[in-house]
Protein backbone atom coordinates (compact mmCIF):
# COMPACT_ATOMS: atom_id res chain seq x y z
CA UNK A 1 0.00 0.00 0.00
CA UNK A 2 1.34 3.61 -0.58
CA UNK A 3 2.28 5.65 2.00
CA UNK A 4 0.11 8.54 2.46
CA UNK A 5 3.20 10.79 2.05
CA UNK A 6 3.35 9.21 -1.43
CA UNK A 7 0.05 9.67 -2.13
CA UNK A 8 -0.32 13.10 -1.27
CA UNK A 9 3.22 13.95 -3.32
CA UNK A 10 1.47 12.24 -6.44
CA UNK A 11 -1.56 14.51 -5.99
CA UNK A 12 0.45 17.98 -5.72
CA UNK A 13 2.08 16.82 -8.96
CA UNK A 14 -1.32 16.63 -10.41
CA UNK A 15 -2.32 19.65 -9.25
CA UNK A 16 0.48 21.42 -10.33
CA UNK A 17 0.33 20.35 -13.92
CA UNK A 18 -3.22 20.85 -13.97
CA UNK A 19 -2.61 24.46 -13.04
CA UNK A 20 -0.20 24.79 -15.34
CA UNK A 21 -2.36 23.45 -18.33
CA UNK A 22 -4.68 26.19 -16.96
CA UNK A 23 -2.03 28.60 -17.84
CA UNK A 24 -1.86 27.30 -21.79
CA UNK A 25 -5.20 28.74 -22.59
CA UNK A 26 -4.69 31.07 -25.59
CA UNK A 27 -0.68 30.17 -25.38
CA UNK A 28 1.03 30.23 -28.50
CA UNK A 29 4.56 30.90 -29.99
CA UNK A 30 4.40 34.87 -30.61
CA UNK A 31 4.61 36.09 -33.91
CA UNK A 32 7.79 37.38 -34.10
CA UNK A 33 9.52 37.40 -37.02
CA UNK A 34 9.39 40.62 -39.86
CA UNK A 35 10.61 40.58 -43.22
CA UNK A 36 14.32 41.68 -41.79
CA UNK A 37 14.24 39.14 -40.19
CA UNK A 38 13.06 36.19 -42.52
CA UNK A 39 15.91 37.59 -44.30
CA UNK A 40 18.17 36.99 -41.93
CA UNK A 41 16.90 33.92 -41.27
CA UNK A 42 17.33 32.66 -44.60
CA UNK A 43 20.59 34.10 -45.96
CA UNK A 44 22.19 33.65 -42.14
CA UNK A 45 21.78 30.02 -42.46
CA UNK A 46 22.30 29.62 -46.13
CA UNK A 47 26.09 31.28 -45.38
CA UNK A 48 27.55 29.22 -43.15
CA UNK A 49 31.00 26.70 -43.61
CA UNK A 50 29.47 25.48 -46.71
CA UNK A 51 31.06 28.43 -49.08
CA UNK A 52 34.25 28.66 -47.63
CA UNK A 53 34.94 24.21 -47.67
CA UNK A 54 32.55 22.72 -50.43
CA UNK A 55 34.14 25.11 -53.49
CA UNK A 56 37.24 22.75 -53.64
CA UNK A 57 35.09 19.21 -53.43
CA UNK A 58 33.01 20.66 -56.29
CA UNK A 59 36.07 21.50 -58.44
CA UNK A 60 37.31 17.93 -57.23
CA UNK A 61 34.61 16.39 -58.58
CA UNK A 62 33.41 18.59 -61.93
CA UNK A 63 37.03 18.64 -63.09
CA UNK A 64 37.42 22.70 -64.33
CA UNK A 65 36.73 26.45 -63.43
CA UNK A 66 34.12 27.17 -65.44
CA UNK A 67 32.33 23.74 -65.09
CA UNK A 68 32.18 24.63 -61.17
CA UNK A 69 31.09 28.11 -61.87
CA UNK A 70 28.00 25.97 -64.14
CA UNK A 71 27.40 23.85 -61.05
CA UNK A 72 27.09 26.64 -58.36
CA UNK A 73 25.05 28.77 -60.60
CA UNK A 74 23.41 26.10 -61.42
CA UNK A 75 22.41 25.04 -57.70
CA UNK A 76 20.91 28.81 -57.32
CA UNK A 77 18.55 28.47 -59.99
CA UNK A 78 17.50 25.10 -58.17
CA UNK A 79 17.41 26.41 -54.54
CA UNK A 80 15.20 29.13 -56.42
CA UNK A 81 12.71 27.00 -58.10
CA UNK A 82 12.47 25.16 -54.61
CA UNK A 83 11.58 28.24 -53.11
CA UNK A 84 9.13 29.44 -55.31
CA UNK A 85 7.35 26.29 -54.51
CA UNK A 86 7.89 26.14 -51.11
CA UNK A 87 6.28 29.75 -51.20
CA UNK A 88 2.94 28.17 -52.06
CA UNK A 89 3.07 25.43 -49.64
CA UNK A 90 3.56 27.77 -46.88
CA UNK A 91 0.69 29.98 -48.20
CA UNK A 92 -1.50 27.05 -48.55
CA UNK A 93 -0.63 25.43 -45.09
CA UNK A 94 -0.02 27.90 -42.68
CA UNK A 95 1.35 25.63 -39.89
CA UNK A 96 5.09 25.90 -38.56
CA UNK A 97 7.27 22.46 -39.35
CA UNK A 98 7.97 22.22 -43.19
CA UNK A 99 8.19 19.76 -44.70
CA UNK A 100 7.18 17.67 -42.34
CA UNK A 101 3.58 19.16 -42.09
CA UNK A 102 3.35 19.27 -45.93
CA UNK A 103 3.93 15.67 -45.73
CA UNK A 104 1.71 15.10 -43.30
CA UNK A 105 -1.28 16.96 -44.29
CA UNK A 106 -0.81 15.57 -47.92
CA UNK A 107 0.39 12.02 -47.83
CA UNK A 108 -0.53 11.02 -44.15
CA UNK A 109 0.71 10.29 -40.60
CA UNK A 110 3.58 6.90 -41.36
CA UNK A 111 5.90 9.27 -44.08
CA UNK A 112 5.53 12.38 -41.87
CA UNK A 113 6.36 10.34 -39.07
CA UNK A 114 9.75 8.86 -41.27
CA UNK A 115 10.55 12.20 -41.78
CA UNK A 116 10.36 13.36 -38.55
CA UNK A 117 11.78 10.51 -37.17
CA UNK A 118 15.16 10.81 -39.62
CA UNK A 119 15.42 15.03 -39.26
CA UNK A 120 14.84 14.99 -35.45
CA UNK A 121 17.11 12.30 -34.20
CA UNK A 122 19.98 12.80 -37.32
CA UNK A 123 19.67 14.85 -40.14
CA UNK A 124 19.52 18.88 -37.64
CA UNK A 125 21.55 17.51 -35.43
CA UNK A 126 24.09 16.04 -37.72
CA UNK A 127 23.84 19.55 -39.56
CA UNK A 128 24.16 21.46 -36.83
CA UNK A 129 27.28 19.26 -35.19
CA UNK A 130 29.06 19.69 -38.90
CA UNK A 131 28.84 23.27 -39.06
CA UNK A 132 29.54 23.81 -34.96
CA UNK A 133 32.95 21.40 -35.38
CA UNK A 134 33.87 23.72 -38.27
CA UNK A 135 33.21 27.03 -36.27
CA UNK A 136 35.45 25.72 -33.59
CA UNK A 137 37.97 24.97 -35.76
CA UNK A 138 38.32 28.44 -37.40
CA UNK A 139 37.94 29.99 -33.98
CA UNK A 140 41.12 28.46 -32.64
CA UNK A 141 42.91 28.72 -35.99
CA UNK A 142 44.74 32.11 -34.74
CA UNK A 143 45.57 30.54 -30.97
CA UNK A 144 47.21 27.91 -32.61
CA UNK A 145 49.74 29.55 -35.53
CA UNK A 146 51.48 27.02 -37.50
CA UNK A 147 49.68 23.66 -36.31
CA UNK A 148 45.87 22.72 -36.22
CA UNK A 149 44.12 22.83 -32.83
CA UNK A 150 44.07 20.03 -30.80
CA UNK A 151 40.87 17.71 -31.12
CA UNK A 152 39.81 17.84 -27.75
CA UNK A 153 39.83 21.91 -28.31
CA UNK A 154 37.81 21.70 -31.21
CA UNK A 155 35.25 19.40 -29.79
CA UNK A 156 35.38 21.31 -26.45
CA UNK A 157 34.37 24.89 -27.90
CA UNK A 158 31.64 23.30 -30.69
CA UNK A 159 30.00 21.73 -27.61
CA UNK A 160 30.52 25.41 -25.93
CA UNK A 161 28.79 27.08 -28.76
CA UNK A 162 25.65 24.82 -29.07
CA UNK A 163 25.18 25.35 -25.48
CA UNK A 164 25.25 29.00 -25.22
CA UNK A 165 22.87 29.09 -28.52
CA UNK A 166 20.36 27.18 -26.65
CA UNK A 167 20.52 29.56 -24.00
CA UNK A 168 19.63 32.56 -26.34
CA UNK A 169 17.06 30.39 -27.86
CA UNK A 170 15.68 29.36 -24.73
CA UNK A 171 15.23 33.01 -22.87
CA UNK A 172 13.81 34.84 -26.68
CA UNK A 173 12.70 34.70 -29.80
CA UNK A 174 13.46 37.98 -30.22
CA UNK A 175 17.14 38.12 -28.84
CA UNK A 176 17.56 34.70 -31.52
CA UNK A 177 16.65 36.94 -34.23
CA UNK A 178 18.36 40.09 -33.30
CA UNK A 179 21.43 37.58 -33.68
CA UNK A 180 20.54 36.22 -36.58
CA UNK A 181 20.20 39.98 -37.89
CA UNK A 182 23.50 40.95 -36.73
CA UNK A 183 25.27 37.51 -37.89
CA UNK A 184 24.04 37.99 -41.53
CA UNK A 185 25.57 41.58 -42.10
CA UNK A 186 28.70 40.38 -40.77
CA UNK A 187 28.69 37.68 -43.36
CA UNK A 188 27.82 39.30 -45.92
CA UNK A 189 30.15 42.07 -45.59
CA UNK A 190 33.05 39.28 -44.88
CA UNK A 191 31.20 37.75 -48.82
CA UNK A 192 31.60 41.27 -49.89
CA UNK A 193 35.53 41.57 -48.92
CA UNK A 194 36.38 38.10 -51.13
CA UNK A 195 33.81 39.36 -54.01
CA UNK A 196 35.90 42.99 -54.35
CA UNK A 197 39.46 41.22 -53.33
CA UNK A 198 39.00 38.74 -56.73
CA UNK A 199 37.04 42.18 -58.87
CA UNK A 200 40.68 43.89 -58.06
CA UNK A 201 42.57 40.51 -59.12
CA UNK A 202 40.82 40.39 -62.17
CA UNK A 203 41.28 43.90 -63.16
CA UNK A 204 45.22 42.98 -62.28
CA UNK A 205 45.17 40.80 -64.77
CA UNK A 206 44.61 37.70 -62.75
CA UNK A 207 42.72 35.41 -65.50
CA UNK A 208 44.60 32.16 -65.71
CA UNK A 209 42.14 29.75 -64.13
CA UNK A 210 39.81 31.45 -66.77
CA UNK A 211 42.14 30.35 -69.93
CA UNK A 212 40.38 27.16 -70.66
CA UNK A 213 38.10 27.77 -68.57
CA UNK A 214 36.46 23.63 -69.47
CA UNK A 215 39.43 21.54 -69.78
CA UNK A 216 38.77 18.46 -67.68
CA UNK A 217 35.70 19.01 -67.44
CA UNK A 218 34.23 15.54 -65.87
CA UNK A 219 30.32 15.16 -67.66
CA UNK A 220 29.79 11.67 -65.89
CA UNK A 221 26.22 11.65 -64.07
CA UNK A 222 27.39 10.84 -60.92
CA UNK A 223 30.38 13.56 -60.60
CA UNK A 224 27.72 15.94 -61.51
CA UNK A 225 25.59 14.77 -59.04
CA UNK A 226 28.22 14.69 -56.26
CA UNK A 227 29.13 17.92 -57.13
CA UNK A 228 25.75 19.44 -56.92
CA UNK A 229 25.59 17.70 -53.42
CA UNK A 230 28.62 19.45 -52.38
CA UNK A 231 27.00 22.78 -53.85
CA UNK A 232 23.99 22.25 -52.44
CA UNK A 233 24.99 21.86 -48.91
CA UNK A 234 26.24 25.53 -49.24
CA UNK A 235 22.95 26.53 -50.13
CA UNK A 236 21.14 24.64 -47.13
CA UNK A 237 18.65 26.11 -45.22
CA UNK A 238 17.04 27.98 -48.26
CA UNK A 239 13.35 26.36 -47.00
CA UNK A 240 14.10 26.93 -42.84
CA UNK A 241 11.54 29.79 -42.78
CA UNK A 242 8.87 27.49 -43.63
CA UNK A 243 9.57 25.87 -40.67
CA UNK A 244 8.36 28.91 -38.47
CA UNK A 245 5.55 30.13 -40.38
CA UNK A 246 3.21 30.56 -37.19
CA UNK A 247 6.09 32.85 -35.91
CA UNK A 248 6.02 35.20 -38.93
CA UNK A 249 4.48 38.49 -39.39
CA UNK A 250 1.99 38.68 -41.80
CA UNK A 251 3.16 35.05 -43.74
CA UNK A 252 1.26 35.16 -47.01
CA UNK A 253 3.21 38.60 -47.77
CA UNK A 254 6.84 38.04 -45.89
CA UNK A 255 7.35 34.36 -46.75
CA UNK A 256 7.17 34.28 -50.28
CA UNK A 257 9.28 38.18 -50.61
CA UNK A 258 12.17 37.28 -47.81
CA UNK A 259 12.76 33.96 -49.94
CA UNK A 260 12.93 35.79 -53.39
CA UNK A 261 15.03 38.63 -52.28
CA UNK A 262 17.44 36.43 -49.95
CA UNK A 263 17.86 33.64 -52.10
CA UNK A 264 18.92 35.27 -55.44
CA UNK A 265 21.93 37.82 -52.90
CA UNK A 266 23.49 34.31 -51.50
CA UNK A 267 23.56 32.85 -55.05
CA UNK A 268 25.07 36.21 -56.16
CA UNK A 269 27.78 36.52 -53.67
CA UNK A 270 28.14 32.82 -53.97
CA UNK A 271 29.31 33.09 -57.87
CA UNK A 272 31.35 35.96 -57.09
CA UNK A 273 33.40 34.60 -54.09
CA UNK A 274 34.24 31.81 -56.47
CA UNK A 275 35.45 33.81 -58.79
CA UNK A 276 37.83 35.66 -56.63
CA UNK A 277 38.76 32.47 -55.41
CA UNK A 278 39.59 31.36 -58.78
CA UNK A 279 41.37 34.45 -59.50
CA UNK A 280 43.71 34.02 -56.67
CA UNK A 281 44.68 30.26 -56.77
CA UNK A 282 45.17 27.93 -59.52
CA UNK A 283 43.48 25.02 -59.85
CA UNK A 284 45.97 22.70 -58.10
CA UNK A 285 45.88 25.17 -55.15
CA UNK A 286 42.30 25.49 -54.88
CA UNK A 287 41.64 21.29 -54.92
CA UNK A 288 44.78 21.02 -52.25
CA UNK A 289 43.98 24.09 -50.34
CA UNK A 290 42.49 22.12 -46.98
CA UNK A 291 40.55 25.78 -45.92
CA UNK A 292 40.33 27.53 -49.00
CA UNK A 293 38.99 30.80 -47.60
CA UNK A 294 42.14 30.86 -45.71
CA UNK A 295 44.28 30.10 -48.61
CA UNK A 296 43.10 33.02 -50.51
CA UNK A 297 43.83 35.56 -47.25
CA UNK A 298 47.04 34.59 -47.38
CA UNK A 299 47.22 35.40 -50.69
CA UNK A 300 45.41 38.25 -50.93
CA UNK A 301 45.14 39.84 -47.28
CA UNK A 302 49.28 39.00 -46.42
CA UNK A 303 49.19 39.67 -42.60
CA UNK A 304 45.51 40.12 -42.12
CA UNK A 305 44.48 36.73 -42.87
CA UNK A 306 42.83 36.27 -39.26
CA UNK A 307 40.30 38.15 -40.17
CA UNK A 308 39.33 35.44 -43.03
CA UNK A 309 39.20 32.99 -40.15
CA UNK A 310 37.22 35.70 -37.53
CA UNK A 311 34.84 35.60 -40.46
CA UNK A 312 34.41 32.16 -41.43
CA UNK A 313 34.00 31.38 -37.44
CA UNK A 314 31.05 34.09 -37.17
CA UNK A 315 29.58 32.84 -40.71
CA UNK A 316 29.32 29.17 -38.84
CA UNK A 317 27.89 30.55 -35.68
CA UNK A 318 25.20 32.17 -37.49
CA UNK A 319 24.49 29.37 -39.41
CA UNK A 320 24.66 27.48 -36.56
CA UNK A 321 22.12 29.70 -34.72
CA UNK A 322 19.53 29.47 -37.34
CA UNK A 323 19.88 25.78 -38.16
CA UNK A 324 19.16 25.40 -34.42
CA UNK A 325 16.15 27.90 -34.26
CA UNK A 326 14.55 26.02 -37.46
CA UNK A 327 14.89 22.30 -36.28
CA UNK A 328 13.61 22.63 -32.74
CA UNK A 329 10.90 23.47 -34.72
CA UNK A 330 10.28 19.99 -36.33
CA UNK A 331 10.84 18.74 -33.44
CA UNK A 332 8.17 20.86 -31.10
CA UNK A 333 5.55 20.54 -34.46
CA UNK A 334 6.00 16.47 -34.55
CA UNK A 335 5.25 16.66 -30.85
CA UNK A 336 2.26 18.89 -31.23
CA UNK A 337 0.83 16.06 -33.60
CA UNK A 338 1.24 13.03 -31.55
CA UNK A 339 4.80 11.94 -33.32
CA UNK A 340 7.02 12.65 -30.64
CA UNK A 341 6.14 12.40 -26.80
CA UNK A 342 4.11 15.30 -25.82
CA UNK A 343 6.10 17.50 -23.70
CA UNK A 344 8.57 17.75 -26.51
CA UNK A 345 5.47 20.43 -27.95
CA UNK A 346 5.02 22.87 -24.81
CA UNK A 347 6.43 26.44 -24.31
CA UNK A 348 7.34 28.01 -22.32
CA UNK A 349 4.58 30.31 -20.06
CA UNK A 350 7.39 33.00 -19.72
CA UNK A 351 9.78 33.13 -22.35
CA UNK A 352 7.52 31.52 -24.85
CA UNK A 353 10.03 29.60 -26.57
CA UNK A 354 9.57 25.69 -27.35
CA UNK A 355 11.78 25.29 -23.97
CA UNK A 356 11.83 20.98 -24.10
CA UNK A 357 12.52 20.82 -27.99
CA UNK A 358 15.24 23.37 -27.75
CA UNK A 359 16.58 21.19 -24.97
CA UNK A 360 16.41 18.00 -26.85
CA UNK A 361 17.97 19.51 -29.89
CA UNK A 362 20.58 20.44 -27.80
CA UNK A 363 21.74 16.76 -26.13
CA UNK A 364 21.26 15.45 -29.58
CA UNK A 365 23.65 17.94 -31.78
CA UNK A 366 26.09 17.55 -28.60
CA UNK A 367 26.17 13.55 -29.15
CA UNK A 368 26.77 14.23 -32.69
CA UNK A 369 29.93 15.90 -32.09
CA UNK A 370 32.14 13.05 -33.10
CA UNK A 371 35.04 12.77 -35.47
CA UNK A 372 33.54 12.47 -39.00
CA UNK A 373 34.58 13.57 -42.35
CA UNK A 374 33.18 16.66 -43.32
CA UNK A 375 32.63 15.67 -46.99
CA UNK A 376 30.35 12.17 -46.09
CA UNK A 377 28.86 14.16 -43.84
CA UNK A 378 27.48 17.09 -46.55
CA UNK A 379 26.87 13.31 -49.15
CA UNK A 380 24.81 11.90 -46.38
CA UNK A 381 22.75 14.62 -45.18
CA UNK A 382 22.21 16.09 -48.75
CA UNK A 383 20.95 12.64 -49.79
CA UNK A 384 18.52 12.29 -46.77
CA UNK A 385 17.53 16.21 -47.43
CA UNK A 386 16.82 15.40 -51.15
CA UNK A 387 14.44 12.51 -50.45
CA UNK A 388 12.49 14.39 -48.06
CA UNK A 389 12.59 18.09 -50.64
CA UNK A 390 11.27 16.25 -53.35
CA UNK A 391 8.41 14.18 -51.60
CA UNK A 392 7.33 18.33 -50.28
CA UNK A 393 7.33 19.42 -53.76
CA UNK A 394 5.19 16.24 -54.94
CA UNK A 395 2.70 17.26 -52.04
CA UNK A 396 2.38 20.56 -53.93
CA UNK A 397 1.82 18.82 -56.80
CA UNK A 398 -1.25 16.62 -55.55
CA UNK A 399 -2.70 19.46 -54.12
CA UNK A 400 -2.60 21.53 -57.33
CA UNK A 401 -3.98 18.78 -59.11
CA UNK A 402 -7.00 17.41 -56.68
CA UNK A 403 -7.29 20.51 -54.64
CA UNK A 404 -7.14 23.46 -57.10
CA UNK A 405 -10.21 25.42 -55.20
CA UNK A 406 -7.65 25.41 -52.13
CA UNK A 407 -7.40 29.95 -51.69
CA UNK A 408 -4.41 31.09 -52.48
CA UNK A 409 -2.45 34.73 -52.51
CA UNK A 410 0.24 33.58 -54.69
CA UNK A 411 0.43 30.48 -57.44
CA UNK A 412 3.47 29.26 -59.09
CA UNK A 413 3.35 27.89 -62.74
CA UNK A 414 3.38 23.94 -61.89
CA UNK A 415 6.31 23.22 -64.33
CA UNK A 416 8.80 25.05 -61.71
CA UNK A 417 7.87 22.56 -59.26
CA UNK A 418 8.01 19.41 -61.99
CA UNK A 419 11.25 20.45 -62.82
CA UNK A 420 12.32 20.91 -58.96
CA UNK A 421 11.11 17.14 -58.19
CA UNK A 422 12.66 15.73 -61.54
CA UNK A 423 16.14 17.34 -60.13
CA UNK A 424 15.37 15.94 -57.02
CA UNK A 425 14.65 12.56 -57.90
CA UNK A 426 18.12 13.18 -60.00
CA UNK A 427 20.22 13.93 -57.16
CA UNK A 428 18.71 11.12 -54.89
CA UNK A 429 19.02 8.59 -57.84
CA UNK A 430 22.62 9.17 -59.52
CA UNK A 431 24.79 8.97 -56.69
CA UNK A 432 23.43 5.43 -55.76
CA UNK A 433 23.16 3.86 -60.09
CA UNK A 434 26.80 5.60 -60.69
CA UNK A 435 28.86 5.67 -57.39
CA UNK A 436 27.06 2.96 -55.08
CA UNK A 437 28.14 3.31 -51.63
CA UNK A 438 26.84 1.21 -48.59
CA UNK A 439 26.15 4.00 -46.47
CA UNK A 440 23.43 5.40 -48.31
CA UNK A 441 21.58 1.73 -47.94
CA UNK A 442 22.40 2.41 -43.63
CA UNK A 443 20.77 5.65 -44.76
CA UNK A 444 17.41 4.02 -46.02
CA UNK A 445 17.74 1.28 -43.61
CA UNK A 446 17.88 4.12 -41.32
CA UNK A 447 14.70 5.77 -42.45
CA UNK A 448 12.33 2.78 -42.94
CA UNK A 449 13.73 1.29 -39.22
CA UNK A 450 11.30 4.14 -37.66
CA UNK A 451 7.55 1.97 -39.14
CA UNK A 452 8.90 -0.38 -36.01
CA UNK A 453 8.57 2.64 -33.46
CA UNK A 454 5.42 4.06 -35.51
CA UNK A 455 3.06 1.15 -35.15
CA UNK A 456 2.80 0.89 -31.23
CA UNK A 457 4.04 4.65 -30.18
CA UNK A 458 1.42 6.27 -32.76
CA UNK A 459 -1.15 4.60 -34.36
CA UNK A 460 -1.72 1.92 -31.29
CA UNK A 461 -0.98 5.21 -29.13
CA UNK A 462 1.14 3.00 -26.46
CA UNK A 463 2.10 5.15 -23.58
CA UNK A 464 4.37 3.71 -20.71
CA UNK A 465 2.97 5.23 -17.36
CA UNK A 466 6.85 6.30 -16.98
CA UNK A 467 6.59 8.29 -19.96
CA UNK A 468 3.37 9.97 -18.33
CA UNK A 469 5.29 10.86 -15.25
CA UNK A 470 8.13 11.63 -16.98
CA UNK A 471 6.12 14.96 -18.69
CA UNK A 472 4.27 15.90 -15.65
CA UNK A 473 8.14 15.82 -14.31
CA UNK A 474 9.43 17.98 -17.10
CA UNK A 475 6.40 19.82 -17.37
CA UNK A 476 6.83 21.38 -13.90
CA UNK A 477 10.64 21.20 -13.93
CA UNK A 478 10.94 23.69 -17.07
CA UNK A 479 7.48 25.42 -16.55
CA UNK A 480 5.78 24.45 -19.77
CA UNK A 481 2.35 24.37 -21.08
CA UNK A 482 0.74 22.90 -24.03
CA UNK A 483 -0.12 25.25 -27.10
CA UNK A 484 -2.77 26.03 -29.70
CA UNK A 485 -2.07 26.54 -33.35
CA UNK A 486 -2.02 29.69 -34.61
CA UNK A 487 -2.81 29.46 -38.42
CA UNK A 488 -3.89 33.04 -38.97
Amino acid sequence: MASPTIGKSRSNLQNSAAQLSEMSENLTLKREIGLTSAISLVAGTMIGSGIFMSPEWVLHNIGSPGGSLIIWAACGLVVIFGALSYAELGILIKESGGDYIYILRTFGSLPAFLFAFTSIIVVRPAGVAAVSLSFAEYALVPFYSGCSPPQVMIKCTAISCILFLTLVNCLSVRLATSMMNIFTAAKLLALLVIAVGGLVLLAQGQTHSFQDAFQNTNMEAGAIGIAFYQGLWSFDGWNVLNTVTEEIKKPDVTLPRALMIAIPLVTCFYLLVNVSYFAAMTSVEFQTSGAIAITWGNKVLGNWVWLMSLAVALSCFGSVNGTFFCGSRVCYIAAREGHMPDFLSMVHIRYFTPFPALIFTCVVSIIMVIPASFNKIVNLFSFTAWIFNGISVASLLYLKIKKPELPRSYKVPIIIPIIFLMISIYLVLTPIIDQPQLEFFYVILFILSGIIFYFPLVHYKYCPACLRKLTIYMQLLMEVAATEKDTK
